[in-house]
């Protein structure tokens, strides 16, 4: 071996699909209030009842909340690389057709631990993707159902996930910033003191994951998103949703009434640009992680900046704004851009999209979907 080269070799199963030392620190595992954690445990005679993948073995994939804006993009790349059945999709929603027919679908409320736990395990999932969450605006308005699905249902996930060895990924968001934190850019490491209950459980979420990587081994990885655009799904409550819907209005009426001013800039990413970085990240050996959560960057726009790109490809688009006193005062306390030095130089991350790129792009996928469903385009 040469000198001066590291050699990344995971601690317990090769493609590190296991968390690290979760084999041999079972008995110093925190114990589940209903103790079954514990009991499990100690049943164990030998190493040899656990199962170690193989070099060529897949990693079997459960997504929670999995409906929402981004499950179902991601499972779509994931089964590309590991096989249609080893990425199960799940959601308390009825999928629509094409979902359902694309892949494994189950029904999963991340609230319910004992159901979640028997996905896990007679599945035999390895790797846990958890989506479920209420987003900014939407958790400002239901405040008490936020804190139940963004905590109580992260503590059910991360119970399950130090429990049967799983690699986590839970994301994190623009969000998790407040107006003390620096703006311009946001680092990895800095104050943060967010005002949602969106932002404090994803803090919670980052600090949680941390905490039991370092206590006891769990393969948890964690980024945190911008606003992520997409064709595929419909805004979902998000601050930042403007940036999708000024598409489809572009295309299908010409006017876009932005509840944001003009001038207020925010990290933007296209969705493609967002789950690349996640498989990238989740495929990454976690001797190469200097951090657990991340913040991945691609572009920084604002609403009339958007609006201007647009124009080159459909000059008769009209933007007037009708600023949200919610959703302003959350855009407010968010960074303007982030600092992402860490992804790209840990785990070699960098984005394929700028605002020309993704302008483009949007609004050709917008209109063929408009023309194949017989909607007219403006």
């Amino acid at each position: 071996m040469n000198p001066g080269v590291q050699v990344c070799v995971p601690t317990v199963a090769l493609l590190g699909m296991y968390c690290r030392g979760c084999l041999s620190r079972t008995q110093s595992l925190p114990r589940r209030s209903f103790s079954t954690l514990h009991k499990r445990m100690s049943r164990w005679n030998s190493l040899e009842t656990i199962h170690h993948p193989t070099p060529q073995e897949n990693p079997r994939v459960l997504i929670t909340g999995g409906l929402g804006q981004l499950g179902v993009g991601l499972a779509q790349t994931l089964r590309k690389q590991y096989g249609r059945d080893n990425v199960i999709l799940s959601d308390i929603k009825k999928p629509p057709p094409h979902v359902f027919t694309s892949g494994p679908f189950v029904y999963a409320d991340v609230l319910d631990y004992k159901h979640l736990r028997e996905l896990i395990v007679n599945n035999r999932i390895t790797w846990l993707i958890h989506y479920s969450a209420l987003l900014s605006a939407v958790g400002e308005a239901n405040v008490a159902l936020a804190r139940k699905i963004n905590i109580t249902g992260l503590h059910n996930v991360l119970d399950l996930a130090l429990e049967n060895c799983l690699r986590l990924f839970v994301p994190s968001t623009i969000g998790a910033f407040g107006p003390s934190s620096p703006r311009d850019p946001a680092p990895d490491l800095c104050i943060q003191r967010p005002r949602t209950i969106y932002g404090v459980s994803k803090v919670h979420g980052e600090l949680m994951g941390e905490y039991l990587h370092h206590k006891y081994g769990l393969d948890f990885r964690c980024l945190r998103y911008p606003g992520v655009i997409s064709v595929n799904s419909s805004p979902g409550g998000g601050t930042t949703d403007y940036a999708v819907q000024i598409f489809h209005d572009a295309l299908s009426t010409g006017h876009h009434e932005c509840y944001l001013r003009p001038d207020t800039r925010l990290p933007m990413m296209h969705i493609s640009d967002c789950h690349r970085a996640t498989v990238e990240f989740m495929q990454a050996p976690e001797c190469q992680l200097s951090l657990r959560t991340y913040n991945i960057a691609a572009m920084s726009f604002t609403p009339e900046e958007v609006a201007q790109e647009i124009r080159k490809h459909l000059p008769h688009l009209k933007v007037t704004y009708n600023p949200d006193s919610v959703r302003q005062t959350i855009a407010d306390s968010w960074p303007v851009r982030f600092d992402d030095t860490n992804a790209r130089r840990d785990w070699g991350w960098t984005p394929a999209f700028g605002l020309e790129e993704l302008v483009s792009d949007m609004l050709h996928f917008i209109r063929d979907k408009r023309n194949n469903e017989g909607l007219p385009v403006s």
